[in-house]
């Protein structure tokens, strides 16, 4: 196992400088990670700092309540591409799928997959609103709306990844579709407990200390 490429370092602190996104960038391509993920405001600097390493760069779409339009999630989802993003993590209608319209939340996701492009886009859930039966439904939604990944929780809510949450959603996925864990992943014992309930994906800002607890173990 590559510790290091299931990690997305993330910096999505309000605030954040271009400094702080360069440092980001730099402990990214120092470890290897799968991506940086970084507000949108962001990606330009993440993509100068990161040309010609084989870190990603990603960005969040209607972050973080998803209560953004779906006309504004979209638009944000084209512009991120056109400026380099590779992946891009969407908040679905959270209070859309609480209110139990399907048909909004799937028609959200499907527009952001649309506007990125064949880029991978993943979908948070927001895991720690939602009951287990929601969480169901979200994640097939996202997987028929044609989802690269489902993904638990922003970090800016109510929540964190759980093993239940993860082993739930990974149950749950169609063929091909991923799963990424992410609220309050802060240890080497955090992450491997993920990944081994099935997570492929690890959104996290302690990316440097949990490969650090690594190499502690001598693994």
């Amino acid at each position: 196992m590559k510790l290091n490429r299931y990690i997305d370092h993330t910096n999505l602190k309000p605030s954040a400088t271009a400094q702080d996104i360069r440092t980001l960038c730099g402990e990214a391509a120092a470890y290897h990670f799968a991506s940086v993920c970084v507000s949108p405001i962001w990606v330009d600097t993440a993509v100068k700092a990161l040309q010609g390493t084989d870190v990603n760069v990603c960005t969040v779409i209607g972050f973080p309540s998803g209560a953004h339009t779906t006309a504004t999630k979209a638009f944000e989802a084209a512009d991120a591409v056109r400026r380099g993003c590779q992946e891009v993590d969407m908040v679905l209608s959270v209070g859309a799928l609480l209110a139990g319209d399907t048909a909004y939340v799937y028609d959200d996701i499907r527009a952001v997959v649309e506007a990125a492009a064949g880029r991978c886009v993943k979908v948070i859930l927001e895991t720690g609103l939602l009951t287990d039966e929601q969480i169901v439904t979200a994640t097939e939604l996202a997987c028929r709306a044609g989802a690269s990944f489902v993904k638990t929780c922003t970090g800016f809510s109510v929540g964190k990844a759980t093993v239940e949450h993860v082993r739930l959603m990974r149950r749950h996925v169609t063929d091909g579709v991923k799963v990424k864990a992410s609220g309050g992943i802060r240890t080497y014992e955090d992450a491997l407990a993920l990944i081994q309930a099935g997570a492929d994906r690890l959104g996290t800002s302690a990316g440097v200390a949990i490969m650090q607890g690594l190499l502690q173990k001598g693994e």
